[in-house]
C-alpha cells in the first residue's frame, strides 16, 4: 500500500526547508553577531580555507572588527583628512570585491594615552578605533572613541542623526576612551556612557529620539550583551561597579552584581540561562553569578570566582556548557586558547600560541580563532581536548579583533589589512 504524507506535514516540511536554507547564510551585522553571543549559524568548508583570499584591503590602525550585512562590510580605521589630521573613519566595503563604497571621517583620533605604534615586540596597541560599527537595514551605527553616536546612511555614509553623549548626556570619559560598540535590539540603539541618571541610554534607531535613560554608573570598555533572564529581556552592562541588568523595554534597573574594577574591563559578559559570566584582567579574574527572581524582584549570587580565569579583552563563546576563548593577560604571541567548564570554572584543556586574539563559534560547533599574529585557526569546540582542524596565515599586523563568518566567508582584520576568505559549501 502506497503511503502519502498529510498535507499539513508537507507544509511543515516546506517551512522547515525554507528556514534551514535561509539560516545557512546569515548576516553578522554587529559586534559578537546577531544573537549577541559570538555564534554564527553558518559552517566552514575546511577544504577551501587554505585557498587564495577573495580580497585584501588596507585597514589602518585600531582593533575594530568587521560587521557584515546586505552585501556590505564595515569597520573603523584611522585616516588623515584633507587638513592632514588623523581621524577615526568609518569604512564601508563591497563584500564581494573589497572595493570601498564610502569612507566617512568622524572625530579627531586623539586618544591622549600614549599608546604609540606597535613596538619591536609588537606588544603595544597603538592609537586607533576599538569599537565596531553595526549595520542595521539601510543604516550604519557607530559609537566613536569620543562618545559620539552616529546613524549613517548605508549607501552613502551621509549622517542621518548624531548624539553627543559627552556633551548632551554628561558623558564620563574613561582612560583610553570609548571601546564600546553600539548594539541594536527591539528597534533601540543601546549604549552606556552618560552621567548621573543617564548612564544607560537607548535611542530609537530610526529617529535618534531618546527612548529611555537610567542609572548612575561609569562605563568600561566592555560592550553590553542582550538576553532573556527569567522571562525579561535584558541588556547586561559590565560597568566599573560590576554587572547591571537593565530591562530593554524601559531601562529599569533589575539587578546589580558587584565586581572588582582595575585599570580596564573590556570583555563582554556572557548570559547562560539564569547565569552570567564575566572576567577582567589586571589581576582581577573571572566569575559566574546566578540571577534569581522572586515576583518582580531580582537578585544575584556568586556561583564561583577564580583569579586565574582571565579574559583581558577577548570575550569567549559558550558551547554545550563550556567556555572557549583566549584566557590570559598580556601573554602576547603565546597566550593560550582554553576550554573552561562554565559550571565550575575548571580548566579542561589549554593550547598555547594564540595571544590576546579573539574567537567566534560556527553553526556546527567549531571555534573560529584569530591569533594576534594573523593566523586563522579552526578548532573543534569540544571539552575532550584541543583538536585543531585547520590553520592558515591570513594577514600581517596586530590582530586583536574578532574574526566573523557571514555569507560563506570569513572576514578578519589587523592594524594593517583586512581579508575575506571564501569558505562556502561546508
Amino acid at each position: 500500500m502506497k503511503m502519502t504524507q498529510p498535507t499539513c506535514f508537507n507544509g511543515l516540511l516546506a517551512v522547515l526547508l525554507i528556514l534551514t536554507s535561509s539560516s545557512a547564510t546569515a548576516d553578522w551585522n554587529q559586534y559578537r553577531g546577531p544573537s549577541f553571543d559570538g555564534h554564527s549559524s553558518e559552517v566552514i568548508n575546511l577544504s577551501k580555507i587554505q585557498g587564495k583570499s577573495l580580497w585584501k584591503v588596507p585597514t589602518t590602525n585600531g582593533f575594530s572588527s568587521f560587521a557584515a550585512s546586505g552585501g556590505l562590510v564595515a569597520t573603523l580605521v584611522s585616516r588623515q583628512d584633507e587638513d592632514g589630521l588623523q581621524r577615526e573613519t568609518c569604512l564601508v566595503l563591497d563584500a564581494n570585491s573589497g572595493k570601498q563604497r564610502w569612507a566617512v571621517h568622524l572625530d579627531r583620533a586623539d586618544y591622549k594615552h600614549g599608546g604609540g605604534n606597535a613596538g619591536a615586540k609588537g606588544n603595544n596597541g597603538g592609537d586607533g578605533p576599538r569599537t565596531t560599527p553595526t549595520i542595521n537595514g539601510d543604516r550604519v551605527y557607530v559609537y566613536d572613541a569620543d562618545m559620539n553616536l552616529y546613524c549613517l546612511d548605508a549607501k552613502t555614509g551621509v549622517t542621518i542623526w548624531k548624539k553627543r553623549i559627552s556633551k548632551d548626556f554628561a558623558g564620563r570619559e574613561i582612560k583610553w576612551k570609548n571601546a564600546v560598540s553600539p548594539i541594536i535590539d527591539k528597534g533601540l540603539v543601546i549604549i552606556p556612557g552618560g552621567g548621573a541618571g543617564q548612564s544607560f541610554l537607548a535611542f530609537h534607531k530610526g529617529t535618534g529620539d531618546l527612548a529611555w535613560k537610567s542609572g548612575d554608573d561609569t562605563m568600561t570598555h566592555a560592550t553590553p550583551t542582550i538576553g532573556v533572564i527569567h522571562g525579561i529581556r535584558q541588556a547586561v552592562f559590565f560597568m566599573k561597579s560590576g554587572l547591571v541588568g537593565v530591562a530593554v523595554k524601559d531601562g529599569k534597573i533589575l539587578w546589580k552584581q558587584s565586581f572588582r574594577f582595575a585599570v580596564s574591563t573590556a570583555a563582554s559578559p556572557i548570559i547562560a540561562g539564569n547565569m552570567v559570566y564575566c572576567s577582567a584582567g589586571y589581576g582581577v579574574g573571572g566569575g559566574l553569578y546566578r540571577i534569581s527572581r522572586a515576583g518582580d524582584g531580582f537578585s544575584s549570587k556568586k556561583v564561583w570566582f577564580r583569579k586565574e580565569v582571565v579574559n583581558h579583552w577577548s570575550t569567549p563563546v559558550l558551547n554545550k556548557g563550556h567556555l572557549y576563548g583566549m584566557f590570559s593577560f598580556k601573554k602576547y604571541g603565546n597566550g593560550p586558547v582554553k576550554c573552561i567548564e562554565l559550571a565550575t570554572g575548571e580548566e579542561k584543556w589549554s593550547a598555547p600560541g594564540f595571544g590576546p586574539g579573539n574567537v567566534s563559534l560556527t553553526g556546527n560547533g567549531r571555534l573560529l580563532a584569530l591569533t594576534d599574529n594573523g593566523q586563522i585557526v579552526v578548532i573543534d569546540a569540544t571539552s575532550s581536548g584541543y583538536k585543531e582542524l585547520a590553520k592558515v596565515k591570513s594577514i600581517t599586523g596586530k590582530c586583536w579583533s574578532t574574526p566573523i563568518l557571514s555569507g560563506g566567508r570569513i572576514f578578519a582584520r589587523s592594524t594593517k589589512e583586512g581579508v575575506c576568505i571564501d569558505v562556502s559549501g561546508g
